[in-house]
């Protein structure tokens, strides 16, 4: 009935309305930033906007708050450091123990992901009661052994407890994968290696841990995109870096992105131009993690 160009056709008219919501929910957006970041446009109506060049990108890197901007980007890759080390770490020992034949062991893969299924907001309001100053429970705890600490506004504590509360919230995620990658290595090979005298930790290391190589790839690539854009956390939890010691103390390059945007003047061109930056810093960080990882699959 129809021709061979139709049939030829065909598949291209199939893949179209993705392609279509791709231009139009990612690739669109995208290249907007990029082009505002080199305008001072505001979010203020009718406010008239022109082409700046690389201002933005030179007071952000240059200008009167270079030094503050140089801490919060420090804070933004110890962020992202420690929360993929530690998070993919305590998953995957959470994996190889929750995949034992124990009791209750489907409850507490249940208990662990819930979390995740939480919204960011609801997680850092429960958690800022509970490291509340005044009645928390942490507080309270802290009065028993004479002790007293203001938590998320000390200097020192806040950031460490951002971090926590980070992983607590999505080693859940991780877990579930890393589980799904446990239960595919067969049986035999684990029975294998300890009748042939291995220790369990040797087991881990020299059988399941290799074959694992590609779910770990997934994770910590996973774990350091989302890191390095996480800000509404530790916006809840410290107040967005609005100047009390806690929130100064936490600030990172996502949270700096959100405050220029939406309260520090609307600055939307110039909060344009740190996403750019960030971008640039998570595809940098992202490639040398794959290809460092690629790598270690292969020698695995």
């Amino acid at each position: 009935m129809y021709g061979k160009g139709w049939s030829r056709a065909v598949p291209y008219l199939c893949f179209l309305p993705g392609l279509l919501l791709y231009v139009v929910i990612t690739l669109g957006p995208s290249l907007a930033t990029t082009v505002f970041s080199f305008t001072d446009i505001s979010g203020t109506p009718n406010t008239p906007w022109h082409f700046i060049g690389l201002a933005n990108y030179s007071e952000y890197l240059f200008g009167s708050n270079a030094r503050d901007n140089l801490a919060a980007f420090q804070r933004t890759i110890i962020f992202c450091i420690s929360v993929t080390l530690i998070q993919n770490g305590v998953a995957l020992f959470l994996a190889v123990l929750l995949n034992q034949k124990i009791k209750g062991s489907t409850f507490f893969r249940t208990l662990i992901f819930l979390p995740t299924v939480l919204g960011v907001t609801v997680i850092g309001l429960v958690w800022t009661i509970i490291f509340n100053p005044i009645n928390g429970p942490v507080e309270q705890f802290l009065h028993l052994l004479n002790q007293n600490s203001p938590l998320l506004g000390s200097f020192n504590l806040a950031f460490p407890l951002v971090i926590f509360v980070q992983i607590w919230s999505s080693v859940g995620f991780a877990m579930v994968i890393y589980l799904a990658g446990v239960q595919t290595i067969p049986a035999e090979l684990i029975e294998a290696a300890r009748i042939d005298g291995g220790r369990p930790w040797q087991v881990f290391w020299l059988v399941t841990f290799p074959l694992l190589a590609s779910f770990v790839t997934i994770n910590v690539l996973l774990s350091i995109i989302s890191s390095l854009q996480s800000y509404q956390l530790i916006y809840v939890l410290t107040g967005g870096g609005n100047g009390n010691v806690g929130g100064f103390n936490t600030s990172v390059l996502s949270l700096q992105i959100f405050s220029s945007a939406f309260s520090q003047g609307m600055r939307q061109g110039y909060a344009s131009a740190l996403a750019v930056l960030q971008f640039l810093l998570v595809l940098i960080i992202a490639l040398i993690a794959q290809i460092y990882l690629r790598r270690r699959e292969v020698q695995l």
